[in-house]
């Protein structure tokens, strides 16, 4: 999960909801929070954000349940006076989204619940379709499968899978929301990340297309373009991490850590952040995927970093200096 708000705000959130977790009915304690809730619009989102990692992962821990509860019943008194003078807006603005945009909003969502074939966060699971191709789906995958006589379909609407086709007569098209992939007898991988589609071919070739305009690139193997709706970005390399992690591994090949934590992060249940001042160290090596705790421990043995836990969801990577405190 990612959030817009500033790291240091985010770490302080945090870190009243671990302290009001632990002490629920410290009500000193809860007017301090109440304080610090009003300061900033900025405390208010990161409240917010807190809220939703710790909605969808605390109930894993049964220790912290009743005061999940009782933070939710704080926060809905902070925030109800609030709510009523927002009220008319919020509901005026529900009705120009149900009017106008829910179904496009909505879609992907519904569609990847619904998927043929999907991974659970922190899988990495194997398939073999009828035609013999063998697919790999990274973790949070979500594929449509649709096969008939004249051609072979699949639709990626979230994550990241990795292909080794069959030769079969019938075509084989995989589509994302940004474009389509036609393979002309290959291995490659197609990954979702913010709005754009990557491709990174390791055999054959792949030819791309934009769905929003006549764009369309013939990628050989050994390189692999990001592109949009409408546009494809450079000709790069293709990254072997891109192949690595249906291993099992994370490859890093002295990439900054930003992308480390993004591409871990995905493996993990829960939030993992990163202290901005970190995110242009460079990390190599490889990392496991199935023990996220693991490469994580490895991390702090190979940079000046440590890794703080202040809830069992909520992780981040800080200074080794400032961590301490």
């Amino acid at each position: 999960m990612k959030s817009d708000v500033d790291h240091a705000i985010l770490q302080q959130a945090a870190d009243w909801y671990a302290q009001l977790a632990g002490q629920p009915e410290d009500h000193t304690l809860r007017q301090a929070w109440q304080r610090w809730h009003e300061q900033h619009e900025s405390h208010r989102q990161a409240w917010v954000f807190v809220e939703r990692v710790s909605q969808r992962f605390a109930p894993l821990h049964n220790d912290v349940d009743d005061a999940a509860q009782t933070l939710d019943q704080l926060r809905r008194q902070g925030i109800a006076r609030r709510r009523v003078l927002r009220g008319v807006a919020g509901i005026t603005g529900f009705g120009l989204l149900g009017l106008l945009g829910w179904r496009p909003l909505l879609r992907e969502p519904l569609m990847a619940w619904q998927a043929d074939l999907r991974s659970a966060t922190g899988e990495i699971a194997e398939q073999r379709l009828a035609d013999g191709t063998r697919l790999w789906l990274a973790s949070g995958t979500a594929l449509d499968v649709s096969f008939d006589d004249r051609q072979r379909t699949l639709r990626l609407y979230r994550g990241e899978v990795l292909l080794s086709t069959a030769s079969d007569p019938r075509p084989l098209v995989l589509h994302t929301a940004q474009g389509s992939l036609q393979p002309l007898g290959t291995r490659f991988s197609v990954a979702l990340d913010d709005g754009n589609t990557q491709l990174s071919v390791f055999e054959g070739r792949v030819l791309a297309r934009c769905a929003g305009s006549s764009a369309q690139e013939e990628v050989p193997a050994g390189f692999g373009p990001r592109f949009d709706g409408n546009t494809f970005g450079p000709l790069s390399p293709a990254s072997p991490t891109r192949e690595a992690w249906s291993r099992g591994v994370l490859l890093a090949e002295d990439i900054e850590l930003s992308r480390f934590v993004a591409e871990l992060g995905r493996y993990r249940r829960g939030y993992l952040g990163l202290d901005p001042a970190l995110r242009h160290l460079k990390i190599m090596g490889t990392f496991p995927l199935h023990d996220t705790d693991q490469a994580l421990a490895m991390l702090e043995r190979t940079l000046p970093v440590k890794v703080h836990r202040r809830l069992p969801w909520w992780v981040t990577i800080e200074p080794l200096a400032s961590a301490a405190g």
